[in-house]
């Protein structure tokens, strides 16, 4: 408990007392790198004041130019962890309660960040932005199980991903983060000292899949992912299969 306290009190400074500088010097020269760096080195801090020990593996898998980085979702400190390790400057699809939020929806839009609406016509739209921005030569980071997972173990992919990478037509990265389902569990507000393993697959080529081939591009990431887990992460059919084996 003292650790969160600790965490909370450091990024609540760091949000009132450096962001709103940050933001405006970002919007004085046009370009939020400087901030972005900043809020990655905020985010490594606060892992040590957690005691969260974060390792990355295939980090030379990720390809030059925009791509869209497909990764498990067990927990909410996933999308800060992957910001702090992925070495450059990502968009993401955010929830749009978040930019409610004065002071963060500020440096959330000057950082390309973009508000998904879960409903149909709201998921549709955020599709287009993210499609735009991504030929724009932004890369992204996707969840696409939609949610996070109740027990840690992946969920089934939603064809979103697939759909706007082959109109983008850029790569996918498929990432499997492992251990954080332990370190903040869905429901609790306590962060527990542990290990978090990352791991960043082969990029699939997104260009030598016909628009058909959709479905077939997903579980080929779905794979990839799942793969890299660990048994307690994998879905039961899996581990299930990996057994009778």
């Amino acid at each position: 408990m003292i650790r969160t306290i600790a965490v909370a009190i450091f990024l609540g400074l760091c949000t009132l007392l450096v962001l709103p500088w940050l933001v405006l010097w970002s919007l004085i020269t046009s370009n939020p790198d400087f901030m972005y760096h900043c809020a990655r080195t905020a985010i490594r801090a606060a892992n040590r004041v957690a005691g969260i020990r974060v390792h990355a593996e295939g980090l030379g898998n990720i390809p030059h130019g925009a791509c869209i980085f497909a990764s498990n979702h067990a927990s909410n400190v996933d999308p800060p962890i992957l910001v702090s390790v992925i070495p450059r400057r990502l968009a993401i699809l955010v929830k749009k309660e978040l930019f409610r939020v004065p002071i963060l929806a500020r440096a959330m839009c000057v950082s390309h960040f973009l508000p998904v609406d879960r409903g149909t016509k709201g998921a549709a739209a955020s599709a287009r932005l993210a499609m735009r921005s991504l030929e724009a030569g932004n890369s992204f980071l996707m969840f696409p199980e939609g949610s996070r997972s109740l027990d840690g173990r992946l969920r089934p992919f939603k064809k979103g991903v697939a759909t706007i990478a082959m109109e983008a037509g850029v790569p996918i990265v498929p990432v499997s983060i492992a251990g954080t389902q332990k370190i903040l569990k869905k429901g609790s507000l306590v962060l527990r000292p542990g290990t978090v393993t990352i791991r960043f697959g082969h990029p699939a080529d997104t260009s030598s899949y016909p628009p058909g081939n959709r479905g077939e591009l997903l579980q080929r990431v779905e794979s990839a992912v799942s793969s890299a887990l660990p048994p307690e992460q994998q879905p039961l059919s899996s581990v299930s299969l990996a057994s009778d084996a």
